[in-house]
């Protein structure tokens, strides 16, 4: 019964360490996976981070491109806000990932390394002090069934004796000998009895020990282990909580810049930024004459001479068209002094290049400002630098400052030809009656507004370089249909018409002109202006009586006759 006892008591025992075992795992493996789920959160926070940066940074405005013209418009600077305001909203996702790999991810993996050995650390002294009580039963076992053996030998050793002392036909040599072996007998039984009985209290109390002290302190510190584990969990959980509850203050002023920024829209001001982004400056075209064609039917001989406003109207047609509605051919970047461009954006550009050019040149003569100061250095401490080595970029920076200084003096130049040439409000209707006046007079038409410049900037009419042809003595027509061409002379005047000089130019730059219409320069040369730049960047000169094209407006410098001065700007 005893037996059975103790080994229900071992079983027992056995499956309660089984069950520990199976559950300490199942929560370190809980532990685990949670510890996963975080970890999988926080790569999930720098993804989202990651992906809203790419998109802050994909809709940010390029240097060098029309998106740097955006930023004078409040919607715009709004856009760009939550852009930048985004970007920090990212930032804090990024806060959030490192917070949970940091206060979370890093402590639990640390604390289940650590919690794995102390598991096992409990159940090897579980199991070490389950195989020292069973090996103390072991030799209990042993001692017993050898004091039972010791005990049966005693009992036939005295029987064996009892018989050979009552049988009268044994020696007393034998009787002696069985009764000696007899008391050997009892002797090995008391001995096997003292050793049995105190492996029996060496066992009971090993046993009690075992049951009562060092069990209860395993299933204890198993115990504490567990609710250790649980407690960790918990702490990480609102630590999980906290670290989102800590951005919060942040990613509310993030959204907040976002609403001022779309609350300081103001759609007025965005308006009027248009309007002063594409004012022209052109003046708007004057009336329209009333052109009789019935005079001709009524003209004397001395009319039919061939005038200039005869010539003219026809190709004043091409010029007719409604200013604000002509579209620009010039896609390209234009030429240096932006002389594609209508005045009033031309002054504008002229003006931003003179700014940017000034900046350039404050910030070369702060570059030779410090460096003299090193120079004086130097020269009172020779041990700190040689002073001569200096004068290579002191020589290379005067250098950059007059080539600046010679672009600034070029576009003041371009600068002062433009604001002189734009209209005040004041004279706009004299201005326009001027036009009209210098249009029927001036043989600037025979280059028409839409004529096409050697880059292909514009188109050209074909009676911009015809040859004119007028008959002395014309038999007047009776009969005149209007054309919309140039009208038609009699073959006999057979001379060329010369467009009459208005002015004279220097050419600042050599232009080789391989295009056809225009003419090649050089450096310095001297040449008769026959027609001033109308708005497309070319200016119509010439050399001789058999040399005459034209060439880019921005180089030559023009000297243009106070009599012959006024033509009129165009779009």
């Amino acid at each position: 019964m005893g037996e059975e006892r103790m080994g229900d008591c071992w079983s027992y025992t056995k499956d309660q360490f089984d069950n520990l075992e199976k559950h300490t795992q199942w929560g370190i493996e809980y532990l685990e996976k949670y510890t996963k789920f975080v970890k999988e959160r926080s790569e999930i926070e720098t993804s989202y981070a990651k992906q809203i940066r790419n998109l802050s940074k994909k809709y940010q405005p390029k240097k060098n491109s029309r998106e740097e013209e955006e930023s004078k418009y409040t919607f715009c600077r709004a856009f760009l806000t939550t852009l930048n305001e985004l970007n920090d909203y990212a930032g804090q996702h990024e806060v959030i990932a490192e917070n949970l790999t940091s206060q979370i991810i890093s402590e639990l993996s640390r604390y289940l390394a650590e919690l794995k050995a102390e598991r096992k650390g409990h159940f090897h002294d579980g199991r070490k002090a389950q195989q020292h009580v069973e090996s103390s039963w072991k030799q209990l076992e042993s001692s017993k069934r050898r004091f039972e053996r010791d005990c049966k030998e005693a009992d036939r050793a005295q029987q064996y004796f009892e018989k050979m002392d009552a049988d009268i036909n044994v020696t007393k040599a034998d009787v002696e000998k069985a009764r000696q072996q007899a008391q050997m007998r009892h002797q090995m039984a008391a001995d096997s009895k003292s050793d049995y009985s105190a492996y029996l209290q060496k066992f009971n109390q090993e046993q009690n020990e075992h049951y009562f002290t060092v069990i209860p302190n395993i299933f204890q510190k198993l115990q504490e282990m567990e609710e250790k584990r649980i407690e960790r969990i918990g702490v990480c959980m609102k630590t999980f909580a906290d670290v989102d509850r800590q951005v919060l203050p942040i990613v509310g002023k993030c959204l907040d810049g976002m609403t001022k920024a779309a609350e300081a829209i103001e759609p007025k001001t965005d308006s009027q930024q248009v309007v002063e982004s594409y004012k022209s400056g052109f003046e708007p075209p004057g009336d329209v004459e009333f052109e009789d064609y019935g005079q001709a039917m009524k003209r004397t001989a001395s009319d039919t001479s061939l005038s200039r406003e005869t010539k003219e109207k026809p190709v004043s047609k091409s010029k007719g068209k409604l200013w604000p509605f002509i579209k620009n051919k010039n896609k390209g970047s234009g030429p240096e002094d932006f002389s594609h461009l209508p005045p009033e954006q031309r002054r504008k550009k002229l003006q931003g290049k003179l700014d940017d050019l000034n900046k350039d040149i404050q910030k070369e003569m702060d570059q030779r400002d410090a460096l003299t100061k090193m120079k004086d250095v130097y020269v009172k401490n020779p041990q700190m630098g040689d002073p001569a080595s200096v004068d290579p970029r002191l020589s290379e920076i005067g250098q950059n400052i007059e080539k600046l200084q010679f672009e600034v003096q070029k576009f003041e130049g371009w600068l002062a030809e433009v604001e002189e040439r734009m209209p005040s409000k004041s004279d706009t209707h004299r201005r326009s009656g001027l036009y009209e006046t210098q249009n029927s007079t001036t043989v600037s038409n025979n280059c028409a507004q839409d004529r096409e410049s050697p880059d292909g900037s514009y188109t050209e009419e074909q009676n911009s370089e015809t040859q004119v042809k007028a008959n002395i003595n014309p038999v007047p027509n009776t009969n005149p249909v209007p054309t919309s061409t140039t009208p038609e002379f009699d073959d006999e005047f057979d001379d060329e018409e010369t467009l009459p000089t208005i002015g004279t130019c220097k050419a600042l730059y050599p232009f080789e002109g391989h295009n056809e219409g225009t003419i090649a320069v050089a450096e310095g040369e001297l040449l008769y202006v026959i027609e001033e730049d109308k708005g497309d960047g070319w200016t119509r000169v010439r050399r001789n009586e058999e040399e005459e094209g034209y060439v880019p407006t921005s180089y030559v410098e023009v000297f243009l006759e106070t009599n012959a001065k006024g033509a009129m700007t165009y779009i």
